[in-house]
């Protein structure tokens, strides 16, 4: 196998000439370093990076956690935070955590081992053990779509409060009064956020509390399903349902497909994020659309300047407009 050794006797040089042309870590002149990149061209070799990046302390190595991979809203913020972090220079590691807290952590600890540079990540929650490693370290941390209360870090997502409540106006102006909220877990931002937006459209309106069903659950369609159901069992005259996520959508959709209830027809629906056309059949929803591939490329560009040192100080928190987009999920209400 080549090593520096043979490369510098190719080029002519001493290895440690050869080692600050790879590391771009002291004066080389134009001409030695052609030389010393033909040889390693000639000779095929592969420098150890790994002995590199524990001479820098730097491995090139990014990672972002993700909650859902099979989520096409995840799947965009991913490929912008690649092609941030590939115009860069660095390679990036993809983590799926199935909104668990516990793999969560346990990808967390492994990153942690393999000397990442730093992460993104979409919280599950709060996993504050876990997380003070890398603060110990001082490896930045960017959080996307969420944030981790009482945590100092940067953080890139939507308008959620804003978004939801421009989706809460637009009920209310078709004559919606009885809306029942699906929502996320309680204790994640985005969800609470969601919902909060929502009520305050409900309070701008005038309505009273008690036609608006609030039903906690999780980010996944299974759950959409069942929050539809329930909310239907316990207000069947509701008239419209706010989804505060695509997937809790396509759920809620499966279950009023289900038992005949037609949309908008008889029930209006709008959410966040939309979804590819194959996911809906003919349908297209109302919703509040983030842009997902900025976001990723944001979160990257921020973390990144953590690491460059172009950016200091306290957390930057960057907040994305989102825009309504009216599709044929909502119509005036009859009732």
């Amino acid at each position: 196998m080549t090593n520096i050794k043979d490369v510098a006797l190719e080029a002519g040089v001493a290895p440690i000439t050869v080692s600050r042309t790879i590391n771009n870590s002291g004066p080389v002149s134009d001409a030695t370093r052609e030389r010393v990149e033909r040889a390693i061209k000639e000779l095929d070799y592969v420098p150890n990076m790994l002995g590199a990046s524990l001479k820098s302390n730097r491995t090139n190595t990014l990672a972002l956690l993700i909650t859902d991979i099979t989520n096409p809203f995840w799947t965009t913020v991913t490929r912008g935070a690649e092609d941030a972090a590939s115009e860069n220079g660095y390679h990036l590691f993809l983590c799926n955590t199935d909104e668990s807290a516990e793999k969560e952590a346990s990808y967390l600890e492994m990153l942690l081992r393999r000397r990442i540079d730093g992460i993104m990540f979409v919280p599950t929650g709060d996993n504050a053990e876990a997380l003070e490693g890398f603060r110990r370290r001082e490896i930045p941390i960017v959080c996307i779509d969420r944030i981790v209360q009482h945590d100092p870090f940067d953080s890139v997502r939507g308008g959620s409060r804003a978004g939801a409540c421009l989706l809460g106006e637009h009920l209310f102006s078709l004559g919606h009064r009885r809306v029942a909220v699906l929502a996320g877990p309680q204790s994640v931002s985005t969800s609470a956020e969601r919902v909060r937006g929502f009520l305050d459209a409900h309070s701008k309106a005038g309505l009273s509390p008690s036609d608006c069903i609030v039903q906690w659950g999780d980010f996944t369609q299974a759950s959409g399903y069942k929050a539809a159901e329930h909310a239907l069992e316990h207000q069947p005259s509701l008239t419209a349902i706010f989804a505060v996520n695509n997937f809790i959508a396509l759920g809620a959709l499966e279950y009023l497909d289900q038992v005949g209830i037609r949309v908008p027809a008889e029930v209006s629906m709008v959410t966040f994020d939309e979804l590819p056309f194959g996911m809906l059949g003919n349908r297209s929803l109302t919703v509040a659309n983030q842009s997902a591939y900025e976001m990723g490329y944001r979160a990257t560009e921020l973390l990144l300047g953590r690491l460059s040192g172009d950016v200091v100080g306290p957390a930057r928190k960057i907040v994305l407009p989102v825009e309504i987009h009216v599709g044929n999920s909502t119509a005036r209400t009859m009732s």
